[in-house]
């Protein structure tokens, strides 16, 4: 079980973060956004483990909120954490999210220098209790031998307990062959020739 401890916010945003705190809030289960301040640094720890797919159990008081980190929004200058959103959950129901994808292996294709493999997903929507919900889901894609081969959602392995959402036949990984960079023929600087041709006139006459 993934916790953090949070507590209710006072202050400004500004001041929790000169304070190491990340300004957040959970909601769902038809209640109202609560507003809460988490520890950063224990944030990051959190997040690494669990992204957005894990179950983090919040703690605030004697009070325990089962959630899972619906969004963040980050500095777009320093890409600092900002503000979090946690949605409550049952840990009794099923939920839908988007899972990433992490490939491994290289695809026998590259290493015949045939082509390169190109990735059309980097996630897929899956359903599971929050319990059973995958941090990421593996691609092995060293079985990619020809140009022709391609992996669909529907050759992807699930754990126990998880079903996929995305349609079966979306293509996630195929290969395009490489192209062969030609030597573009020089480009003709018509103002250069003109002032050419001008200074020698000039000089002629």
């Amino acid at each position: 079980m993934i916790t953090l401890e949070a507590t209710q916010r006072t202050g400004t945003p500004e001041a929790l973060r000169a304070q190491e705190m990340i300004p957040a809030v959970y909601y769902g289960a038809g209640k109202d956004a609560v507003s809460i301040a988490i520890p950063a640094k224990a944030f990051a720890k959190v997040y690494k483990e669990a992204g957005e797919t894990t179950a983090v159990t919040l703690t605030i008081g004697g009070e325990k909120i089962s959630t899972i980190i619906h969004d963040l929004q980050h500095n777009h200058i320093t890409g600092e954490v900002t503000h979090v959103d946690f949605l409550i959950i049952d840990m009794k129901k099923e939920i839908e999210v988007a899972v990433p994808l992490e490939f491994v292996g290289e695809a026998e294709a590259e290493k015949n220098g045939l082509g390169n493999a190109v990735k059309a997903l980097h996630e897929v929507h899956v359903s599971a209790l929050p319990a059973n919900l995958p941090h990421s889901i593996e691609v092995d894609i060293s079985g990619l031998a020809t140009l022709e081969d391609q992996i669909h959602v529907k050759d992807i392995k699930l754990p126990h307990g998880v079903t996929m959402v995305t349609d079966g036949d979306e293509v996630i990984v195929s290969m395009a062959a490489f192209v062969e960079e030609k030597e573009e023929a020089p480009v003709l600087d018509l103002d250069a020739i003109e002032v050419e041709k001008k200074g020698k006139t000039e000089d002629e006459e």
